[in-house]
């Protein structure tokens, strides 16, 4: 016999598709639009899974499901939002969910996932409480989507994780939100920033150190390890960790014991640990400056994080959440037009959220009326351009200190160079071409099907240039 779905979702357009494609797939489909509805046909026969939206006609069909499974202990549910915030992500796992999915979804992982709902049954999920509220990771981008379902599978295991991204995009707002949404929160999150720690300092940071270890060590000091037990230790900025150091970490993470600096006595430490870096550990491995089994042990569950430029939608978002934040912190309430926001939208933002974070207080503090348009955002970024002599040794010199930050693999130094090339190059015929692909094509001298394969590869919206000059 055939699986039969339930599914409750008010959109009508999005219900027409996600039946046809069950049906398509051989399940049976009853729909409604309501909590009502769904209340109604539950009660009149058994179904192998639901598929649910969370904001329906008659209330919230998040706050509702726990009589749903009460009486239905055995049936699957799939939850559908566009509510897309890490909060609404939380409280959908936290409900013991099958899978979550933020609109707008990809059909076909939408229906292998009903299928394999169908099949295993129900899954016990996490109650996370209305932690996530509050939290300041903001944006309803696909990108970020991915970054708030990761944040959900890892909140109920002590997996470690590696958080990869550019230097302001957010990495030590994740790692809270892993330990504060976490079985963990009752625990200690503790940061360090392992490149602002002395070289000769960094081992009796982590680890402690006993009294008269070294010069000036005058009392004993109890170390990052010991006070985050029973919580999380957040590892920031890893890849800069000297190779001694790397040896210590990697074998406390080994035996989960560390031995304070001139001690004899190993002590077992109880931590979850989260890392972080901004840099290419690949190249740092080859090169033998970071150790490939320490690598493994930190990037056990992956986790990158977008750069602003690759989340363009989400700039509004973040730029009244700034504003909001720089009221509160005693500036004047300001208001900030379309075109000023479509302006922020275009820009590469280098900084990212810190740099938009920065850009926003200054105009709450700069602007001369209440509300703040594409001129005055346009004059504020005039001015935080660094001071430019110009010329082909300014690119020359851009481009060689990209190579040394970066420092690309054997064999990966001509792409990686080159994609690095063609982003501001693509995003800057765009907005010369008020996001034309055709006009922009014809300014770069390529064929129009060659940027638009490019401009899918790099993730560029052309969208986002349409209201260019």
């Amino acid at each position: 016999m055939n699986k039969v779905v339930l599914l409750v979702e008010d959109d009508e357009a999005i219900a027409k598709v996600i039946v046809t494609a069950l049906e398509d797939d051989g399940f049976d489909v009853a729909r409604c639009d309501s909590i009502a509805g769904r209340d109604e046909l539950l009660s009149a026969r058994n179904f192998d899974v639901m598929l649910t939206d969370v904001m329906l006609v008659d209330g919230d069909g998040i706050e509702t499901l726990g009589t749903v499974q009460e009486n239905h202990p055995d049936m699957p549910i799939i939850i559908l939002s566009a509510q897309n915030t890490l909060d609404t992500a939380v409280r959908a796992t936290g409900t013991g969910a099958f899978e979550y999915f933020p609109k707008p979804f990809d059909l076909d992982e939408l229906i292998r996932t009903a299928r394999q709902a169908a099949e295993s049954g129900p899954q016990a999920g996490i109650d996370h409480g209305d932690a996530g509220e509050g939290l300041p990771l903001i944006g309803r981008s696909p990108a970020m989507q991915e970054v708030y379902r990761m944040i959900t599978r890892v909140l109920n295991n002590d997996l470690s994780v590696l958080i990869l991204g550019e230097s302001g995009t957010g990495k030590e707002l994740v790692a809270e939100a892993i330990h504060h949404l976490g079985h963990r929160k009752a625990g200690p999150f503790i940061a360090v920033n392992t490149a602002a720690i002395p070289r000769e300092l960094i081992e009796s940071e982590l680890f402690g150190h006993e009294k008269g270890s070294f010069t000036g060590a005058v009392t004993r000091s109890i170390g990052k390890f010991e006070q985050a037990g029973g919580g999380t230790l957040f590892l920031d900025e890893i890849g800069d960790m000297p190779a001694e150091a790397q040896t210590r970490l990697l074998r406390a993470l080994q035996s989960g014991k560390i031995r304070r600096v001139g001690g004899r006595e190993e002590i077992a430490v109880d931590v979850r640990i989260v890392a972080a870096t901004n840099r290419d550990l690949a190249p740092m491995i080859a090169d033998g400056s970071f150790r490939e089994d320490l690598f493994y042990r930190l990037n056990v569950v992956p986790l990158r994080l977008p750069p602003l430029r690759e989340r363009g939608g989400d700039v509004g978002a973040l730029a009244q959440h700034f504003l909001r934040q720089a009221a509160a912190e005693g500036l004047p309430l300001r208001r900030l037009t379309d075109d000023a926001i479509a302006l922020m939208a275009q820009q590469m933002w280098r900084g990212n959220v810190r740099e938009l974070k920065n850009l926003v207080f200054r105009a709450a503090l700069l602007a001369r009326e209440d509300t703040i348009d594409a001129n005055a955002i346009a004059s504020l970024l005039e001015t935080a351009k660094p001071a430019e002599s110009g010329g082909r040794a300014d690119f020359d010199e851009a481009l060689s200190t990209w190579l040394v930050s970066e420092r690309p693999g054997e064999g990966e130094l001509y792409h990686s160079a080159l994609s690095a090339f063609e982003r501001p190059l693509f995003e800057h015929a765009l907005r010369r071409t008020g996001g034309n692909q055709l006009r922009a094509a014809r300014l770069l001298g390529i064929n129009r099907n060659t940027l638009r394969k490019r401009l899918s590869d790099l993730g560029i919206e052309p969208e986002r240039f349409s209201t260019a000059d």
